[in-house]
């Protein structure tokens, strides 16, 4: 799963105090998301956009039609490519089928002399734990690559980016065939690694295409998250396809098939995408304030013009203004729509609890907080949990219910069920995050821990189903859930160190996904239950703890602005009566 993942605000305003004073007038500055954990300046400016140093397009003067297309075009991608290797568990069958890894067994394999189905043979401890390192090195890539694109996407722009996700694709596809195709070589690490850094770098500059309509922003966030989800679907139906032609539609035959889809994203990214960013939302507000003044239809140098002429020339500059006024406007919305949704930020962040506890500190005294040093921890355990039970979900349910047929079914359960869930589940997590306190949903996340930490110790059938759904819920809400609190907490200024922290260090953590693999086929002897038990407590005390921290601070937090708003009112109402009082002296003094 990635972490960069979410479905809330593309862009959004942080709370800034006076530097050095945690007491005065905050100031409230518009932040663009970045994912660039290395941007230029200390951070504390006001970011208008990620790309400042890039030129943008207004989206105004694009054909809607052309800019929906290009949104389509980036949310098929995605849907083709950033997420595809997180669908292991379909493809995982077909990896033992094929016999990838199979040399690392030894000659005689008493298990497999049980079945006769291909798809059902079971692998050696040794062959398990490389294949697990298949989909372990992937993951790990996805998320530490989330970094190299962000910079990439703030320095360079979306448009290599998606260069380099379409030569990132053909060249994965093509060594992950030639590794079937030819028995001696290996390259399927390197080739799920590939394929990984090309969903990210489709992935991640899909969202800012979400300028091409502000007024949707929200929605096409959401759409391209789910698609995101979807994508893991793409080895399901693979798998499906390789069942029915039974076995004739080879991995080698797939996977230089899917050469396409990079070619694809190489083609249409130079015929149909931006070469240029669209204007944020903060730049159409200072086109449309500009528009919005009929002072600029007026010139010094109409005085040297007859009044016909001036008259005339005016009239011309104040229709090309209210045109492009007309236009933008089409864009974000009248002045009521824009007020609606400025309301709904504000509701959004009163909701929060928290929203601007954290803004405006730098990013190393931030990364120093419980708030940071909490969630870094959480989020590391949740992602080796996660990962964990991907890799191993039909080796765990077939030790767990003790047969490899009701293993096999949970596994196709969940196979269907990580797209449809992800997928399902989007829209109600924005719904969820954007309503209630950031308490409330740390609360909600560590029922989820709980839930499935309970249900994934039963050796019962039903046990794993319900795991199954509370898992493909739980997996997009945590992911989504990090990126809301760190805009939340730490603000949009130094979003992209603290994710890409976050995010790097969860990713290199799952490398000990491959001590656990060891530690099951080992001591425990295929047993995951003190690893899946081990794992639901430290989660469960860790999310108590943040749940915990979250509420105290919150209402310290809540009491300090409560303290600090009502000084300013009084200082209002002082200045008032000193204006008034000034305004009677001046009034005396002139009678006198």
């Amino acid at each position: 799963m990635s972490l960069a993942q979410h479905v809330t605000a593309n862009e959004g305003i942080d709370r800034v105090l006076p530097e050095g004073e945690e007491e005065g007038t905050e100031e409230i500055l518009w932040r663009a998301l970045s994912y660039d954990a290395f941007p230029p300046g200390d951070g504390a400016a006001p970011i208008i956009s990620p790309e400042a140093n890039l030129q943008s397009t207004a989206a105004y003067k694009i054909p809607a039609a052309k800019r929906a297309a290009q949104v389509g075009f980036a949310i098929i991608a995605c849907w083709f490519a950033a997420g595809i290797v997180y669908g292991f568990a379909s493809l995982k069958p077909i990896l033992i089928a094929e016999g990838v890894y199979s040399d690392l067994c030894p000659p005689s394999d008493e298990k497999n002399d049980e079945t006769s189905d291909s798809s059902d043979l079971i692998p050696c401890p040794a062959q398990d734990m490389r294949l697990n390192l298949f989909f372990i090195a992937a993951s790990i890539a996805t998320n530490t690559s989330s970094l190299l694109a962000g910079y990439v996407l703030d320095r360079y722009g979306r448009r290599i980016c998606y260069l380099l996700s379409g030569t990132f694709m053909i060249a994965g596809c093509l060594l992950m065939g030639f590794a079937f195709h030819i028995p001696e070589f290996d390259g399927y690490l390197l080739a799920n690694i590939l394929l990984s850094l090309g969903g990210t770098f489709v992935f991640v500059p899909s969202f800012q295409l979400a300028n091409a309509f502000p007024k949707y922003s929200g929605i096409i966030v959401a759409i391209i998250t789910g698609a995101f989800d979807g994508s893991a679907a793409i080895f399901l139906f693979y798998r499906l396809a390789w069942e029915a032609s039974n076995g004739e539609f080879t991995p080698a035959r797939f996977f230089f098939g899917y050469t396409l889809v990079g070619v694809l994203l190489l083609i249409g990214e130079m015929a149909l995408m931006p070469a240029r960013a669209y204007h944020s939302t903060p730049e159409l507000e200072r086109k449309l304030e500009k528009a919005q003044d009929a002072t600029r239809d007026v010139h010094d140098s109409d005085d040297e013009l007859s009044p016909y002429a001036m008259q005339r020339v005016r009239s011309a500059r104040a229709e090309r203004r209210l045109s492009k006024l007309e236009q933008i406007e089409e864009l974000v919305g009248d002045e009521r729509q824009r007020e609606d949704r400025a309301q709904a930020e504000a509701d959004r962040q009163t909701a929060s609890g928290v929203w601007g506890v954290l803004h405006g500190v730098p990013a190393h005294r931030q990364m120093l907080t419980p708030w940071f040093v909490l969630l870094l921890l959480l989020t590391v355990l949740q992602m080796l949990r996660m990962n964990y039970f991907i890799a191993t979900i039909r080796s765990q349910y077939r030790y767990l219910l003790q047969s490899e047929k009701l293993a096999e079914d949970v596994n196709h359960f969940f196979d269907v069920a990580l797209p449809v869930g992800g997928v399902f589940a989007t829209p109600f997590i924005g719904l969820l995050l954007n309503n209630v306190s950031v308490a409330t949903a740390s609360a909600v996340i560590t029922l989820f821990i709980v839930l499935i930490g309970v249900l994934n110790c039963l050796p019962q059938l039903w046990a794993g189903y319900a795991t199954v759904v509370a898992f493909v819920l739980f997996r997009p809400l945590y992911y989504s859930a990090v990126s809301d609190f760190a805009t939340k907490i730490f603000g949009f200024a130094t979003f992209g160190r603290i994710y890409g922290t976050i995010t790097c260090l969860s990713g290199l953590v799952n490398l000990v996904q491959s001590g656990l693999d060891a530690l099951t086929h080992g001591p425990l002897q295929d047993d995951p239950t003190l690893i899946n038990a081990g794992m639901a407590v430290g989660g469960t005390v860790l999310g108590v703890t943040l749940t915990s921290y979250f509420i105290v601070q919150g209402r310290l937090f809540r009491a300090r602005s409560q303290k600090r708003e009502a000084a300013e009112r009084i200082q209002e109402q002082l200045s008032l009566i000193r204006e008034e009082r000034e305004a009677e002296e001046t009034t005396y003094g002139t009678i006198v």
